[in-house]
């Protein structure tokens, strides 16, 4: 890693980028396969968990990753500093890593997930405003944006990465072996922390107490005391209000915490009122768009496993079967007359698979000529790619796109016509709202899912919404850093977690819904029409917060 000194990017950069790099390798790794190992029968060495459940866990366990920033982040402002909540949450992430894979037994699981999910609290605000605070001083200040979107693109080399090394590691090893390999990853990040330390020392700095600031013991009495009665409320209350009891208990929980950060906005004094109002209306535009961008792991994934055309080239099969990047199964015709539009493995109460395993249910939809081939060969392997190599698919796009989005943006700012943070959210949200019309394309060319389509279609629907998530995700953290009062930075990222959160646990929700919908077209079509409310909303807004950036000083 080489310190030389630019005017554009401070030293700190590399060592930030590379550690969150490894820190997202860990945690995609896990998410690309987190549905995959649930659903899978228990004699292949998965929970057995039908289809439905594992949306609802998946929801809960994301949303519950970005829910515990509201805490950490405090902690972080005002005790621990932002170092040391990195090394804890860490630790503690990889560790949970770790457990995913060598404890089997379903509690030890869930606590392992535990541990995943307050070592994020931990780190994931305290990186982001690390990284912001090495951005404060001249000459670096104007290239805040772009240090943001270099630092998008170091979390998005690991999720890419990460899909590849799962996929090798499960078919060679096993799952257990798999989500080991997140925990190696997430210490690796935290040894480039540590070698990096001295060049991001300086933007470890706990912002002074002033008269009216948020107390801890008002934190932990006012806000989450009051969260856990209500996620537990939400649990006890008979039927579901949401669903399921754990979406109840969720959304229960969220209630005092987006009470809280609204008080934080009615109390702020003249100079803090506009820029906390601003930064909240960000929030509730950006929640819309993560409920359907973290479907990648639900809905999408369901896309890949059951209606894309996994089938291997057979120039291709040899090579990557050799790199265990390729699943080879064994085409068995007297399964494939049982026919189940649904595409769910059947399981008996033990979790063992009945009739068919998930090779056998790929078949069920698969292009007629390719069947009759197989049909006439059943001894021959067929070899399919793993279903969790599409989730490298976004961090793919992403890697290409940022220098080419960068790169634009900075060229219509020579022209002096660069937009607005503010603008560049509203800007992603339309753009994410058109990548729901591409899988609604991709319905109608599966005619709604009788037979198999093109890897392309899922392709091209992530590449459009990946520039919107690049002018909206980084932004997000951008705005965040640029509009915060600064001795609530870190809770301010935490406030813009805790919409992700929300839109997380929602995105479980909506995905749950998949097997309701007779027409499939219907289930992209009510994502299309929710992010153009989010448009709209934005619009509507942007006036004002544009308004406000301008009297920050800020663009």
């Amino acid at each position: 890693m080489e310190n030389k000194t630019t005017n554009k990017h401070p030293k700190g950069l590399p060592y930030l980028f590379f550690t969150e790099m490894w820190e997202r390798f860990g945690y995609y790794l896990i998410l690309g396969i987190f549905v995959l190992y649930m659903i899978d029968p228990k004699d292949t060495g998965g929970l057995a968990f039908n289809d439905k459940n594992a949306d609802d866990i998946f929801g809960t366990f994301i949303a519950l990753t970005y829910l515990t920033p509201f805490l950490g982040g405090f902690l972080a402002d005002r005790v621990l500093g932002y170092m040391k909540a990195i090394y804890i949450g860490g630790a503690l992430m990889g560790l949970g890593y770790i457990g995913l894979g060598y404890f089997q037994e379903i509690s030890l699981f869930y606590a392992s997930m535990g541990l995943i999910i307050l070592g994020n609290g931990f780190f994931k605000p305290s990186i982001s405003t690390l990284l912001g605070n090495l951005y404060e001083e001249e000459p670096y200040k104007a290239n805040k944006d772009a240090g943001y979107n270099i630092f998008y693109m170091g979390i998005n080399i690991g999720a890419f990465i990460c899909n590849i090394i799962a996929a090798f590691m499960r078919n060679k090893f096993g799952w257990g072996e798999a989500f080991m390999t997140a925990g190696v990853g997430m210490f690796l990040g935290l040894i480039i922390f540590s070698l990096g330390r001295k060049h991001i020392l300086k933007a470890n700095v706990i912002k002074p107490a002033q008269e009216g600031d948020t107390k801890i013991s008002d934190i932990l009495v006012k806000v989450f005391l009051p969260a856990i009665i209500a996620g537990v409320i939400g649990w006890v209350i008979p039927d579901n209000i949401f669903g399921s009891d754990s979406t109840d208990a969720f959304i229960f929980a969220c209630l005092p915490v987006v009470y809280f950060y609204v008080m934080l906005y009615v109390k702020a004094n003249a100079e803090d009122k506009k820029p906390i109002g601003a930064l909240l209306a960000i929030f509730a535009v950006s929640l819309m768009f993560w409920a359907v961008f973290k479907q990648n792991g639900t809905a999408l994934t369901r896309w890949a496993n059951y209606y894309t055309d996994r089938s291997v080239p057979a120039v291709a099969e040899k090579p990557l079967e050799s790199i265990y990047l390729v699943d080879s199964k064994n085409y068995e015709t007297k399964e494939v007359n049982v026919y189940d539009n649904q595409y769910q493995a059947q399981k008996d109460k033990a979790g063992n698979a009945v009739k068919e395993q998930g090779k056998d249910i790929y078949f069920r939809n698969e292009d007629p000529a390719k069947k009759a081939a197989m049909e006439a060969n059943p001894e021959k392997n067929v070899y399919l790619y793993n279903t969790e190599l599409f989730q490298s698919v976004n961090p793919f796009w992403v890697i290409i796109l940022t220098p080419v989005v960068v790169g634009f943006f900075m060229y219509l700012r020579k022209k002096g016509k660069e937009p607005t943070t503010p603008s560049k959210i509203v800007l992603g949200l339309f753009i994410s709202a058109l990548s729901c019309l591409v899988m609604i394309g991709a319905v109608y060319a599966g005619d709604n899912g009788l037979v198999k389509v093109s890897a392309l279609w899922l392709v091209a629907a992530y590449g459009v919404i990946t520039i919107g998530e690049l002018c909206l995700s980084p932004m997000g953290l951008s705005l965040v850093s640029k509009l915060s009062p600064p001795r609530i930075t870190a809770l301010m990222m935490g406030g813009f977690f805790l919409s992700t959160s929300i839109g997380n646990k929602l995105s479980g929700v909506l995905a749950s819904f998949w097997y309701d919908y007779e027409n499939k077209a219907n289930f992209f079509i009510v994502n299309f029409g929710l992010l153009l409310l989010a448009t709209l909303l934005g619009l509507s807004l942007l006036k004002r917060l544009n308004k406000i950036m301008k009297e920050k000083g800020v663009n």
